[in-house]
């Protein structure tokens, strides 16, 4: 096992890495996580990957295709392989699963050197019209997409605005977290809550219930005043 910023996750190998391919993968990986898109160049990425400028450029043409294999790699190890895993091994009711989240995020804000979201933050660096930027609201529409797959599953009202809300409530958290409150993936988890309980269809009144309601409130009408 390696540590992503405190985060348990599937090793990248568990052998020294001898594929060039990989290497480079893996330290810009850890550069990209740490310190941003921008903040790192390829030169710094080749010394660490220790491989020549020409085989770094024989396996990704430019910096923008090595990011866009981080992207995946992020999304196989963080988003699939440890978020979504870990809400389903820590509850057992959707609800709870949802709820999660925000536990596990708890967890993570309070990690030494956490510096949020690669993918909101990379859109906030190079913006939606450039191809990165491109690339980070795809990943993130993809996480918009499995909420509301879920809010389906689950039988809430409208899963596409469940969606929506709980995608901003995340992102909210992310960046707050990110040295301004560590605490606010647990009061997030509060307005989640609450939005859970918006989308939850109400429960059908009995019709003999209420009819026997009805029938009360009639003849209560009907008695003389004395």
């Amino acid at each position: 096992m390696s540590q992503l910023q405190g985060v348990p996750v599937v090793a990248e190998v568990t052998t020294p890495v001898k594929d060039a391919r990989e290497r480079i993968l893996a330290a810009s990986y850890d550069l990209f996580v740490e310190r941003g898109i921008r903040a790192v160049g390829v030169n710094e990425i080749i010394a660490t990957a220790e491989v020549a400028k020409a085989t770094f450029y024989s396996h990704f043409p430019s910096k923008d295709d090595l990011v866009m294999a981080f992207f995946e790699r992020r999304q196989q190890l963080f988003t699939t392989g440890y978020l979504t895993a870990e809400s389903q091994r820590r509850a057992d009711t959707p609800r709870e699963q949802l709820l999660a989240i925000f536990d596990i995020f708890d967890e993570w804000f309070h990690t030494p050197g956490f510096t949020g979201c690669p993918y909101i933050r990379a859109l906030l660096e190079t913006g939606p019209l450039h191809p990165v930027g491109a690339a980070s609201l795809v990943y993130l529409n993809e996480i918009r997409s499995s909420l509301e797959a879920a809010a389906t599953a689950m039988g809430l009202t409208d899963p596409d605005d469940f969606a929506y809300c709980w995608l901003v409530l995340m992102q909210g958290a992310i960046i707050s977290g990110v040295g301004i409150d560590p605490d606010s993936g647990t009061r997030i988890r509060k307005l989640g809550d609450m939005l859970i309980t918006l989308h939850t269809p109400a429960e059908p009144q009995d019709s003999n219930s209420s009819g026997k309601a009805d029938i009360r409130t009639r003849q209560s009408a009907e008695i003389p005043s004395r």
